[in-house]
């Protein structure tokens, strides 16, 4: 069965994360005692997590998670304003970060506590 957006909503708020606002497709969330935000974007019907660029250096480890599948290319959305821009497709730039797919919601869970771990270093 396919994970959904709302397995995905309920992992996260079970594990404390909490949500500052959603916008069209995109809601942003805020890892529990932390100041790292990650987006949960809809894309297509299809749930992504998205994190900041600046963690690209342990996507290979987080993609390495079971049930845990990292996008090939940079995600792009003008909502994900806590993240850095760059030029792509248009004169303006837009934000962007790095998005993962996950199987089930086990997988989510694996995926943002080990996201956590990274953040508190």
């Amino acid at each position: 069965m396919k994970i959904t957006e709302l397995d995905i909503r309920s992992a996260l708020n079970a594990l404390n994360c909490r949500t500052n606002f959603t916008i069209a497709n995109v809601t942003e969330y805020m890892l529990p005692e932390t100041k790292e935000a990650i987006y949960l974007h809809i894309d297509n019907k299809t749930p992504l997590l998205i994190i900041r660029p600046a963690f690209e250096v342990f996507s290979g480890e987080l993609a390495t998670l079971e049930g845990v599948h990292a996008q090939y290319d940079y995600h792009h959305n003008s909502q994900m304003t806590r993240f850095p821009t760059r030029q792509f497709k248009s004169l303006k730039e837009i934000h962007y970060g790095l998005g993962f797919k996950f199987d089930n919601v086990q997988a989510v869970e694996l995926f943002i506590k080990r996201l956590i771990e990274i953040v508190k270093g």
